[in-house]
């Protein structure tokens, strides 16, 4: 159990290193401040531009992999590795205290970004062959609405499914899977309220059905 306990709080650590505040640190500004106020890669986007944005969701994707596929497997001084813990399961919890480190970073008061990135990254260590599918979900609803919000939170939705049928019986990343759906969802809540008021942006340039719905 002490291999388990170090290893989610270092990745919970990990996982608060926040790619958007550290470079913005660097940068002089905290984008927690700017356009919605989300310290996430589109808000970085949004606000700071494109290089400022691949370098945060960089960080991000790098410490959900990390925390996944790296540190389970890592020896810690002075801590043998436990027999009586799963190395699947162990990665899993890793990668779950990463996305909540993220989203609740103790380096940064407990303000931290939606941990979609984080996620992303996080697959990319336990399961890289759902991203595909993912991405495919991801885009077509990007498309078809122009909500990045809503897109993410309705691929985070299908990832149980996704589960069950590319890696039936694989327990262990399907309550990965199904623990991300709530945590997705309430950190993306306030897209859904902005929604529903009809004040939520759209990025118009991959909401390709934008011209057909004009002249309905």
């Amino acid at each position: 159990m002490l291999e388990l306990a170090l290893k989610s709080l270092t990745a919970y650590l990990t996982g608060s290193l926040m790619g958007a505040l550290i470079l913005g640190a660097l940068k002089g500004v905290d984008i927690r401040k700017l356009g919605s106020g989300n310290a996430g890669g589109t808000n970085a986007l949004r606000t700071q531009g494109l290089p400022f944005a691949i370098g945060v969701v960089a960080i991000d994707l790098g410490k959900g992999w990390f925390s996944a596929a790296v540190l389970p497997a890592l020896a810690l001084p002075g801590v043998a590795p436990d027999p009586g813990i799963d190395r699947v399961w162990l990665g899993v919890a890793c990668a779950l205290a990463a996305t909540i480190g993220h989203v609740y970073p103790v380096w940064f008061e407990f303000r931290g970004g939606k941990g979609a990135a984080t996620l992303i990254g996080a697959l990319l260590g336990l399961a890289p062959w759902l991203l595909p599918a993912l991405l495919l979900v991801w885009v077509l609803v990007v498309t078809a609405t122009g909500y990045v919000g809503l897109a993410t939170i309705i691929a985070a939705s299908a990832l149980p499914f996704l589960v069950v049928w590319r890696a039936p019986g694989q327990l262990p990343l399907l309550c990965f899977a199904i623990a991300m759906v709530p945590c997705v969802v309430y950190t993306h809540r306030g897209n859904l309220e902005r929604m529903r008021a009809g004040t939520e942006n759209r990025v118009r340039r991959l909401w390709l059905l934008r011209d057909r719905k004009a002249h309905e």
